[in-house]
């Protein structure tokens, strides 16, 4: 029976509570990484690759557990790259201040680059097929890096008081927030050997999923509270960035996101009909988008 997302969000949890202090050594470091890990959050990434490797029929053993648990260490060097003062500038984050709040801004840029580092050790030291570490290696790097989450990065800083089109702004986020959610999803197809054709399918659900999780926080941002997002809201409209909803309006928005979560379906159930199996198990990571 595959488990659900909360356990697969524990066993997430509970492996980097494990075996994360055992590849740092520095005591303030190993903190400051520990600190914006451990903090918390959906664990979306991660989870999406163990349910995709059990949907497709693998098991969750302990080289499978690291190699997913990687994309979680890479996510959260981003969030923490991300609130530095030369970027968002933020002071929260998942409801606690932000990693250079706490340990100021140089101790945060070194936390990021060791949890993006040790992210590329932990995917490739595990017992995996080697061809199976090298692909998801080269994966991870195009998604995370200048022509994936990095480029979306830039793309962000250079728009800020611009205007940009409905296409400009759907590639950012395509890069920004995408291109980790596709990887996740494609991971599990990876993992577990899957035909190319399926692992377009994957790749496909990934970037719609990925897609409509920018367009959602693009929305709380305006719609929700602090006390919902651990984090400010309204600061994208202050700093004049550009979202769906300053572009197109909340209901202009709210339209798009029905869409890329219609287009992820539609892939879910041509995933269904191509694999022979089920793949309801991605439901409750699309019941993720309630406003």
């Amino acid at each position: 029976m595959a488990e659900s997302l909360e356990q697969l969000k524990d066993r997430v949890t509970a492996y980097l509570a494990t075996h994360l202090a055992n590849d740092i050594d520095q005591p303030t470091l190993a903190a400051s990484m520990r600190y914006s890990t451990m903090a918390g959050g959906k664990r979306l990434r991660p989870t999406l690759t163990l349910a995709t490797v059990e949907i497709l029929g693998g098991q969750l053993d302990a080289d499978v557990m690291r190699a997913a648990t990687a994309l979680e260490l890479l996510h959260t060097y981003s969030l923490i790259h991300d609130d530095l003062p030369a970027m968002d500038n933020d002071d929260l984050r998942r409801g606690a201040p932000t990693n250079h709040r706490k340990f100021g801004a140089g101790m945060a840029t070194l936390a990021g680059d060791g949890l993006l580092t040790l992210a590329f050790q932990w995917v490739t030291d595990n017992h995996l097929p080697a061809a199976v570490k090298s692909r998801l290696a080269l994966e991870l790097a195009k998604a995370a890096g200048p022509a994936g989450m990095v480029a979306g990065q830039a793309r962000d800083i250079e728009g800020t008081g611009q205007q940009l089109s409905l296409d400009q702004l759907r590639y950012l986020h395509r890069q920004k927030t995408g291109a980790l959610l596709r990887y996740a999803v494609l991971a599990g197809g990876i993992i577990t050997a899957q035909p190319e054709k399926v692992q377009r399918l994957l790749a496909q659900f990934g970037a719609s999923y990925g897609l409509a999780f920018q367009i959602y926080d693009d929305l709380m941002d305006v719609v929700g509270t602090t006390a919902q997002m651990g984090k400010q809201v309204g600061k994208d409209a202050a700093e004049h960035k550009n979202t769906y909803p300053g572009l197109l309006g909340v209901a202009g928005a709210e339209e798009q996101l029905h869409q890329a979560l219609h287009q992820a379906r539609d892939t879910q159930t041509a995933l269904c009909r191509l694999t022979g199996r089920s793949f309801a198990a991605y439901d409750d990571f699309l019941a993720y988008f309630k406003l």
